[in-house]
C-alpha cells in the first residue's frame, strides 16, 4: 500500500526533484530529492535512490500532496510527430509511443534525421531552444527519447497530474491531495550560475578538481539565493558535503530539479494555477518549468 509524503496540515505540499534515468542500476540509480518550501527557502529533507524502473513505479504511488520536477521530456517535437503521421493529441501520441520498442523508436527517428540537412537533423520543441536542452527525440548522448519512453508512462500509470498535458488524468479537479509532475531541466539552472563550466561527469577520468570547484560554486549560489528563481536552498552541513562530493552530479541534479519545482509551487501560491507554465505552450510538446 502507498505511504504518505504529506506535510502537516495547512503547509505547502512536499516537493520532489527527480534526476531520472531510462536504465537505472545500483551503480547509477535514479535520485529523488525531497524537500519543502517555506518563506522563500527550499529545505532539503532527504535524498532517495531507486535502482530500477519498477522501484520508481512503486514509489510514485505514495499519496500526496506532492509536486515534483522530473528531469525527462514530457513530449515530442510537433514537427517530428506530424512528419511521422503520429497522433497529435498528447495522450494518444504518448500511448502510441509507449507501444513502440526502443529499436523501433531509434529506427523511426534515424530515418527522420536521414532526410534532413546537415546541421538540422533533429526537430526541437519550442522549450528546448529556450532551455538549451537536448531535443526530446535524441536517442543517444543523452538518450532523452528513451527517458520519455520509460518515464512518462510511469507517471500516467500512477495517476499523477501533468498540468498543461493531462491535468485531469488520474485525478479529479479539486482533489485534496494531488500529485503533480512538471518537466524540469537541471542544466538550465546550473548554466545560470556556472555558464558553460562543467560540474559533473560519469567518467572517473573526467572527475577533475575544476568540476569539484564548480559544484562548490553552484551549491553556494543556491544557498545564497543567487538565481533568478528568488529562492534559497537550506542544507545541513552533511547534505552540503554530499552534493559537493557527488562527482557524477546526480544528487545535485535532483536538487536543481527540486528548486525548479519550488519555483512552480511559489507561482501557484501566488495565484498562478498553471504553476508558471506559459499560456501559449504547445499542449503536444510540453514545457520545461522556469524556461
Amino acid at each position: 500500500m502507498a505511504t504518505a509524503l504529506a506535510p502537516a496540515a495547512g503547509l505547502s505540499p512536499v516537493l520532489l526533484g527527480c534526476d531520472f534515468s531510462s536504465a537505472p542500476s545500483r551503480k547509477k540509480p535514479i535520485v529523488i530529492a525531497i524537500g519543502s518550501l517555506s518563506h522563500g527557502r527550499v529545505v532539503l529533507s532527504k535524498l532517495v535512490q531507486l535502482e530500477s524502473l519498477s522501484a520508481v513505479a512503486d514509489w510514485l504511488q505514495q499519496s500526496g500532496p506532492w509536486l515534483g520536477g522530473f528531469d525527462l521530456p514530457f513530449g515530442l517535437p510537433r514537427e517530428l510527430v506530424e512528419t511521422l503521421n503520429w497522433p497529435t493529441d498528447w495522450l494518444a501520441c504518448i500511448t502510441h509511443y509507449q507501444s513502440l520498442s526502443r529499436e523501433q523508436i531509434r529506427a523511426s527517428f534515424a530515418a527522420f534525421c536521414h532526410e534532413r540537412p546537415f546541421g538540422g537533423k533533429f526537430a526541437h520543441r519550442a522549450t528546448d531552444f529556450l532551455a538549451g536542452s537536448s531535443p526530446s527525440m535524441k536517442w543517444v548522448n543523452p538518450p532523452v527519447a528513451f527517458m520519455l519512453h520509460a518515464g512518462v508512462p510511469l507517471l500516467l500509470q500512477a495517476g499523477v497530474r501533468l498540468p498543461g498535458l493531462s491535468c485531469a488524468l488520474g485525478s479529479e479537479q479539486g482533489e485534496s491531495t494531488p500529485r503533480i509532475a512538471l518537466e524540469a531541466y537541471p542544466g538550465l539552472l546550473a548554466r545560470e550560475v556556472l555558464g558553460r563550466r562543467s560540474y559533473k561527469s560519469d567518467d572517473k577520468a573526467n572527475q577533475t578538481p575544476d568540476r569539484l570547484i564548480a559544484r562548490k560554486d553552484l551549491v553556494t549560489a543556491l544557498e545564497q539565493g543567487r538565481t533568478r528563481l528568488g529562492l534559497r536552498l537550506k542544507l545541513s552541513h552533511a547534505q552540503h558535503d554530499v552534493l559537493v562530493d557527488d562527482a557524477r552530479g546526480d544528487a545535485l541534479d535532483a536538487v536543481l530539479c527540486l528548486m525548479q519545482a519550488a519555483w512552480a509551487q511559489a507561482r501557484f501560491e501566488a495565484g498562478d494555477s498553471a504553476y508558471g507554465l506559459p499560456a501559449n505552450m504547445d499542449p503536444l510538446e510540453g514545457w520545461i518549468i522556469t524556461a
